[in-house]
């Protein structure tokens, strides 16, 4: 069975953006459409990344981009308590907090973010990994 990986935004954006840790990105999507992995974001997730795409591109593209993106990925949320739960969690980023919260309650087998911040700040259920560690540990 694949394994289920949460990512978060600037996971995707470095990829739609082609920001410094593309190519270990590109290498972890390549890996999601074969069926190696299964991939998960939250609507937050689209938000986030539709709001600053169109920042960068055209509406047309920016759709065109997360049309291509859904095709790969699977959009979850969570109930109103997990996201209280998340809220009086010691992370204190509050994105962050409900970013791995829903991670946690759709029970993923790792979040994957290039936040360093967060990575300190989370648990042991979830590990926290950056692209090029993922990469590194399952990849190669």
């Amino acid at each position: 069975m694949a394994y289920k990986i949460f990512l978060d935004a600037n996971i995707v954006l470095d990829l739609t953006l082609k920001r410094k840790e593309f190519e270990n990105v590109k290498n972890i999507f390549n890996n999601i459409q074969k069926g190696i992995f299964k991939a998960y974001i939250s609507s937050s997730v689209l938000h986030i990344v539709s709001y600053i795409l169109n920042k960068e591109y055209s509406v047309k593209a920016t759709k065109d981009i997360l049309i291509t993106l859904l095709q790969d990925v699977t959009l979850i949320d969570c109930p109103n308590e997990i996201a209280v739960n998340a809220l009086i969690s010691k992370i204190n980023d509050i994105e962050d907090a409900l970013q791995y919260y829903v991670a946690l309650h759709h029970k993923m087998d790792y979040f994957i973010s290039n936040d360093k911040q967060l990575k300190k700040e989370s648990l042991s259920t979830i590990p926290v990994l950056n692209s090029s560690d993922f990469v590194i540990e399952f990849m190669q």
